[in-house]
């Protein structure tokens, strides 16, 4: 009784336009108003809230975002687009497969979608719209590859589910490699075809092509080096074994500000107190989102939720191939109406105790998670990436729309193969 009202509250709450974050606190209490002796009082739900956010592992999440807005504001993105136009913008639709590689290099930077799509359309949407490009393309080609940004590692999304699972981070940001690549190609792929098709102003385009050519590749080498270092010093000490993520995000802020402040000389003291501001109001949002979704998830746990879905897919589902289209297609609805944070929170546990029934891998569950999610990115009404895009591009969100579709039909099918096939997410895992 108290989970459909529950339900039917959130639902509510969610089209009616309340924050996400206001509307699993306001969840969380209902209980206790409903019943005064319900077991989980407000004072239990606040000592939740406080522990849910006092964890090791989720130190990594502020200071990749502390790192990715020291990248922003640094013009890292700049410097490894250029390096890589050097030898892609020349070719057949080589600025959109530019953007692309360049948000798969930045996206394993910072370990955000927005922030991938912020740094990297900055310079790329105008460039595309320069020589050529339909500025509604550009906008929904930045949004949908800036989507990588959460799966290639480190990825802040699998640091979420790595914590409400107890998973090794370091083994989920391993199993994100391939999908992400796989998922990069295939919009490389459809950006050359729909070259074929549209194609760009190839006078612009050589002039653009040649100015780069002109600075030299040993300039470029030496421009970019510092900055293509960066996601190997990350990923390298993670994989090694020198750093946890969590150390690994901390050194990623002290080189990121080294480089910027004093090998590119992109940012001063001055430029420090506007990124630390808008760092920490990025991630006061995700923090109470956390706290709340984890008061929210312990009330799931006091209704025994986890054991009354289980037992409702039980009998309903009784093959994995059906428990997968199931799952996937909530999780894509889900991710329509429901921020990346809350949703892997609350959900996992939801979610974990079943797939383990179906000897379901959960590291590749949990890759398979994040790119339904990922796809939330830029589907309609909350998809973060449109709006990021459009304000960068100064278009209207229903026209950014019509031209994401064919985007989202490429993340489906590449979705369809990471869950057709697990070896995708878990070849480089070995045993």
């Amino acid at each position: 009784m108290i989970i459909s009202l529950l339900l039917l509250a959130f639902i509510i709450l969610v089209i009616f336009g309340f924050p996400i974050a206001m509307v699993l606190l306001f969840l969380a209490v209902l209980p206790n108003l409903i019943n005064p002796w319900f077991p989980a009082d407000p004072q239990y739900i606040i000592r939740a809230m406080i522990s849910g956010v006092n964890s090791f592992p989720l130190m990594a999440v502020p200071m990749f975002i502390l790192s990715g807005h020291i990248m922003a504001k640094g013009k890292i993105s700049d410097k490894i687009f250029n390096f890589f136009s050097y030898f892609i913008a020349e070719k057949k639709a080589g600025i959109p497969i530019t953007c692309v590689v360049t948000c798969l290099f930045y996206g394993a930077i910072s370990g955000s979608g927005p922030a991938t799509v912020a740094a990297v359309g900055s310079m790329t949407i105008p460039l595309m719209e320069k020589i050529g490009y339909e500025k509604n393309y550009a906008a929904a080609l930045v949004a949908c590859a800036g989507g990588l940004g959460v799966i290639i590692p480190p990825s802040i999304p699998l640091i979420f589910y790595g914590q409400s699972s107890g998973l090794s981070v370091s083994d989920l940001f391993i199993g994100g490699i391939l999908p992400g690549l796989l998922l990069g190609f295939l919009l490389i792929i459809y950006a050359y075809f729909y070259d074929l098709k549209k194609g760009q102003d190839r006078k612009k385009l050589i002039i653009y092509s040649q100015e780069i050519k002109n600075r030299g590749l040993k300039n470029l080498f030496k421009d970019s080096f510092f900055s293509l270092l960066l996601p190997i010093i990350i990923l390298g000490s993670i994989y090694r074994g020198v750093a946890s993520p969590t150390e690994a995000a901390v050194i990623s802020v002290f080189y990121s500000l080294f480089i910027s402040m004093f090998i590119y000389k992109t940012i001063n003291l001055r430029d420090m107190k506007e990124v630390l501001i808008s760092s920490v109001s990025s991630y006061c949002n995700v923090l109470f989102i956390i706290a709340a979704a984890t008061g929210f998830a312990r009330i799931l746990t006091f209704l025994k939720a986890t054991e009354i879905v289980g037992n409702v897919i039980a009998s309903s589902i009784t093959s994995k191939v059906a428990l997968l289209i199931f799952i996937n297609i909530f999780l894509l609805l889900v991710g329509m109406v429901m921020d990346t944070t809350p949703a892997i929170l609350i959900l996992t546990p939801l979610f974990l105790p079943i797939i383990k029934t179906f000897s379901i891998d959960p590291i590749y569950f949990g890759v398979m998670m994040v790119v339904n999610l990922a796809i939330g990115f830029v589907t309609p009404p909350l998809g973060v990436n449109l709006f990021v895009a459009s304000s960068l591009a100064e278009v209207s969100l229903d026209q950014l729309i019509k031209r994401v579709i064919p985007f989202i039909g490429v993340f489906l099918f590449g979705l369809l193969l990471i869950t057709a096939f697990p070896q995708i997410s878990l070849l480089f895992l070995g045993d």
